[in-house]
């Protein structure tokens, strides 16, 4: 499943592509698991709309829409949003950004046609991402449920874990206290931070926590810069692979060397994910 560094290298190449573009046609698929909104309130919902902005916001690309009147474009930026499309990925989503006559992919559920000749196109062979729609009018705008792991606080992060009895990777994988974590880059910051995956939560010191906080910020701020791992089907907005897996230290490399003190990294189950760590340099 694409995390945090993968919807946000995601995210910024569509926004730098599409910001500003008026949708002009929207089609969904049939496959009505996909849409929490049904698909016709979609399509009436998107067109005519005019892209603000998209961003991530956890593990989600909320692309930021407004009715902005035809021939009114040049004071969108300081425009508000009043309706959303909310995009989440699942296991093997794709969001691209591409024109209407390129080769329409396999397990395409959604092409959306934009005034500029722009297409974006939801695909997803396991079917397992959703798509929604939000009229800002009538409800609140998307947030996620737990904290942004690049902008917490050291008081804050310290926080999330007092108390707690589950595994320290457990926690980190919960994403109503840290919103984008997922299996990669837990294992990869536990590594950088020197602390083993099955240490209880609660009991890390201040120090420990602010170690890992820190690793956690760097990790994800490197993996962006390299544009995600491509480790199964992720692929940016224009279809090309990351290079983050390229430096993994530990995940998915059970048995091989340790990058620092050559130990062979070791693999575990941990609330029911495989999680790498090094039994030497994490304690």
């Amino acid at each position: 499943m694409p995390e945090l560094p993968e919807v946000e290298t995601i995210a910024r190449g569509v926004n730098a592509r599409v910001r500003g573009d008026r949708i002009v046609h929207a089609w969904f698929a049939a496959h009505n698991r996909l849409f929490k909104t049904p698909a016709a309130m979609q399509v009436k919902g998107l067109e005519g709309r005019v892209l603000l902005a998209v961003h991530r916001t956890g593990k989600h690309i909320v692309c930021e829409l407004s009715k902005t009147p035809k021939g009114n474009l040049n004071g969108a930026a300081d425009l508000q949003p009043d309706a959303q499309w909310i995009v989440h990925l699942g296991m093997t989503g794709r969001l691209l950004v591409t024109t209407p006559d390129a080769a329409v992919a396999a397990h395409t559920h959604a092409r959306v046609q934009l005034e500029s000749g722009k297409e974006l196109r939801f695909v997803d062979p396991r079917r397992f991402g959703k798509l929604d729609f939000r009229d800002l009018g009538s409800g609140d705008a998307f947030n996620a449920a737990g904290s942004e792991p690049l902008l917490i606080a050291q008081d804050e992060f310290a926080a999330l874990f007092r108390g707690r009895k589950l595994a320290i990777k457990a926690a980190l994988l919960n994403q109503s206290l840290l919103s984008g974590v997922g299996n990669i880059y837990a294992d990869e910051s536990l590594f950088h931070a020197g602390i083993r995956p099955r240490r209880e939560a609660g009991r890390l010191s201040r120090a420990e926590l602010e170690r890992l906080r820190a690793a956690l910020k760097t990790v994800l701020e490197h993996a962006i810069q390299l544009g995600g791992s491509s480790v199964s089907d992720y692929v940016d907005a224009e279809g090309m692979r990351g290079f983050f897996q390229l430096e993994h230290c530990v995940y998915l490399r059970t048995g091989q060397p340790c990058r620092r003190c050559n130990t062979p990294i070791r693999r575990v189950i941990i609330a029911g994910r495989g999680t790498h760590f090094c039994p030497k340099c994490q304690r």
